[in-house]
C-alpha cells in the first residue's frame, strides 16, 4: 500500500476554521477592550482621554492612582473589606454546604417542607426598612457583624450545593460510612466537603465578589463608626468628592478653590470612576484563574434542576 502524503497545514484548514477564529478572536476583543478602556483611562490625562475612544494611553500619569491611594483611612477600609471577604466567604461555605447536606438527607423530617420554605425566601422579603429594624433590634448596626451574618447563607448557592450533592456524589458512600458509625458531622467534613471541592469553588467565587464589592450595606448600617468603612464605600465618598469638585466648578463657585480646583485639572470624576473600577477589579481578577479550573464543573453540575 502506498503511503499516503502528509497534509500540509494549510491543506488541513478549512473555511470553517478561519470562520471560527475570527469569530473567537471578535469575541476575545469585545470581551477585553472594556478592561482595557478603563485601564488607559485611568492612566492618561483624562482632559484628552474622555473626549475620544482610544485605544492607547495619551499623555500617561499616575496622578489618578496616587491620590486615590492618598484617600485617608484607606489602609483601614482595605483591611475591613479584606477580613469581611475572607471571614464571610468562608462562613458562608461552611454554612451553606451544610445545610445543603442536610437537605440530602432522606431521614430529615419534614425535609420538602423546610426546603420549600427556605425556597420562597428567595421571591418574597421584607424590604429596607423591616430589614433594618430587625438588624437593630439584633444590635448588629454600626458592628463588623452587619457584614457576615445577614449573608451567611444563601439560598441560591444551597440550591446549587444540594444538587451537587445529589448528582455529583454517590448516596452510598454516605450510606457506607453511616453503617461503619460516622455520624453526620463526620460524613458531611470527611466525604461531602472533599467530593464537592468544585461546587464549593464556585460558590465561594459568588460570595467572595459580593463580599468585596459591597457598600450599600455600609452605608445603611454602618452610618456612625467610621472606622468601619470598606474601601468600597471609601472610594465611593472619593468618587462624590470628585463630582461636588467639578460640579462647583462649572458653576464658577469660589467656596471650593485654592488646591481642590488645581487638582481639577487632572482628578475628574471620570478617571477617579475609572481608577476606582481598575482598584476594586484587581483583587478579584487576580483570584478568578485559581478557581476557574472548578468553576466550569461545580456551575454545570450545580445548575440541574434539584
Amino acid at each position: 500500500m502506498a503511503r499516503m502524503k502528509k497534509k500540509s497545514f494549510r491543506d488541513r484548514i478549512t473555511l470553517g476554521d478561519i470562520i471560527n477564529v475570527i469569530v473567537l478572536l471578535a469575541f476575545t476583543f469585545l470581551c477585553f477592550y472594556p478592561f482595557w478602556y478603563i485601564f488607559i483611562g485611568s492612566v492618561s490625562n483624562p482632559n484628552i482621554s474622555v473626549r475620544t475612544l482610544t485605544f492607547l494611553p495619551r499623555d500617561v500619569t499616575w496622578f489618578n492612582y496616587r491620590e486615590v491611594l492618598r484617600s485617608k483611612g484607606l489602609m483601614k477600609a482595605m483591611t475591613v473589606s479584606v477580613a469581611r471577604t475572607v471571614l464571610g466567604t468562608l462562613l458562608s461555605v461552611l454554612l451553606t454546604s451544610f445545610m445543603a447536606y442536610l437537605f440530602t438527607l432522606r431521614k430529615m423530617p419534614a425535609r420538602k417542607f423546610f426546603y420549600r420554605l427556605v425556597i420562597i425566601t428567595m421571591y418574597l422579603s421584607g424590604g429596607l426598612i423591616p430589614t433594618f429594624l430587625v438588624f437593630k433590634s439584633y444590635g448588629l448596626l454600626n458592628s463588623f457583624w452587619v457584614y457576615i451574618i445577614p449573608g451567611a447563607i444563601s439560598v441560591y448557592n444551597m440550591v446549587l450545593v444540594k444538587t451537587f450533592m445529589e448528582n455529583g456524589v454517590p448516596e452510598s458512600l454516605g450510606e457506607s460510612a453511616s453503617l461503619d458509625g460516622a455520624g453526620p458531622m463526620t460524613i458531611f467534613f470527611r466525604i461531602m466537603l472533599p467530593l464537592s471541592l468544585p461546587i464549593l469553588a464556585t460558590i465561594a467565587l459568588f460570595v467572595a465578589v459580593g463580599q468585596w464589592n459591597s457598600w450599600f450595606d455600609n452605608m445603611i448600617y454602618n452610618t456612625r463608626n467610621s472606622d468601619l468603612d470598606t474601601l468600597q464605600y471609601l472610594l465611593y465618598k472619593k468618587l462624590n468628592e470628585a463630582n461636588k469638585i467639578a460640579e462647583a466648578a462649572r458653576s464658577g463657585s469660589t467656596t471650593m478653590v485654592g488646591e481642590m480646583l488645581t487638582k481639577q485639572m487632572t482628578l475628574t470624576p471620570d478617571s477617579i470612576r475609572m481608577t476606582i473600577t481598575m482598584l476594586v477589579t484587581l483583587p478579584i481578577l487576580c483570584v478568578y484563574p485559581f478557581l476557574q479550573k472548578y468553576f466550569v464543573k461545580g456551575i454545570m453540575v450545580g445548575a440541574v434542576k434539584g
